[in-house]
């Protein structure tokens, strides 16, 4: 599709974030003619103004956007209201201004936490509505689902190119390490390796490992949503996953194996476990526009946990040069 990208000019919101940073880098690849990365601090896209400035100047062909608040359990439960304003007002004006300056297509990123806390496993696309999300990442999770019902709308009455998309819990290298707003995977990988730094002998995880998860590596995600970005136009929502679920409790053992901690784990059964199960049908990407994912869990749980233990590596190297 180098002939697609070539004569488009995007805008990817978020783009210097986690997921957002790996679609930049996969459409410079593709030879999109021109990338812009709105920053926060230029362009607060919770600003009605801030979002018509932005497409003045930039004057976009494709907008995707991935740009979000988010945040693990913790997180969440701390800021509700702001989870859910953020990501509402940013999304609702944002595909509103973009049909306004005739943007031509508009690709929405949803979330997984959108589904209905007792949804059937796998979760289908047609189960979306039938039950309200899991309570400490429902404000979230209701925000982001939004854009569908926009999306939907905007293409029933003015004909409008919007597509949604569902990807799962994501995970990678360039994750959120901090352990205020981080999700499972980097704050596990986070505990195991300063558990062996400090020479510590247990680490702390919440629940009790019985709930289960999907998980979809950040290229993966990325190279799904520049398909459907390429090859779908509808506004019916797409799952993005992995098809490969795990318990807490696997996964658990599984970084503590990659990390190399040899100490116990305590569950802390106080904390809450989150939604029971947690597993997408993906058969719809791969139908509509030929999505499949790649990358074996393992492998990209090696990648993420190298690519950590370099991070903080290189942060000893920078604090031993400036104490020099």
């Amino acid at each position: 599709m180098a002939h697609f990208w070539s004569a488009q000019r995007v805008v990817v919101t978020g783009g210097a974030g986690f997921l957002g940073s790996v679609i930049v880098r996969k459409l410079h690849e593709r030879g999109a003619g021109e990338v812009m990365v709105p920053r926060s601090r230029e362009y607060d896209l919770r600003s009605l103004e801030a979002i018509r400035r932005l497409l003045r100047e930039t004057r976009p062909s494709l907008i995707i956007h991935a740009a979000a608040r988010v945040g693990g359990i913790g997180a969440n439960r701390e800021h509700p209201a702001e989870f859910f304003y953020d990501n509402l007002i940013m999304g609702v004006q944002l595909l509103h201004e973009a049909y306004q300056h005739g943007v031509e297509k508009f690709v929405a990123i949803g979330t997984v936490c959108a589904y209905p806390k007792f949804a059937p496993v796998p979760f289908r696309e047609e189960d979306l509505w039938n039950g309200y999300p899991e309570e400490t990442n429902a404000p979230y999770g209701l925000a982001k689902k939004m854009l569908l019902v926009q999306s939907q709308a905007y293409r029933a009455q003015y004909g409008y190119n919007s597509i949604f998309l569902l990807p799962v819990n994501l995970y990678g290298p360039g994750d959120n390490f901090d352990p205020a707003s981080s999700h499972v995977i980097p704050a596990l990988i986070r505990k195991c390796i300063e558990a062996q730094e400090q020479g510590a002998d247990e680490i702390v995880a919440w629940g009790d490992g019985s709930p289960t998860r999907e998980f979809l590596y950040v290229d993966d995600a990325a190279e799904g949503i520049l398909l459907a970005a390429e090859h779908y136009n509808s506004s019916e929502p797409v799952n993005l996953g992995s098809a490969y679920e795990i318990s807490i409790r696997e996964l658990v053992d599984l970084i503590v194996r990659l990390t190399g901690f040899q100490g116990w784990v305590r569950w802390d059964t106080t904390q809450p476990n989150g939604q029971p199960r947690r597993k997408l049908d993906t058969r719809r990407a791969a139908e509509y526009f030929g999505f499949r994912a790649t990358t074996s869990f393992e492998e990209g749980l090696r990648r993420t946990i190298d690519w950590y233990r370099s991070v903080r590596q290189a942060a000893r190297i920078d604090a031993a040069r400036v104490s020099q």
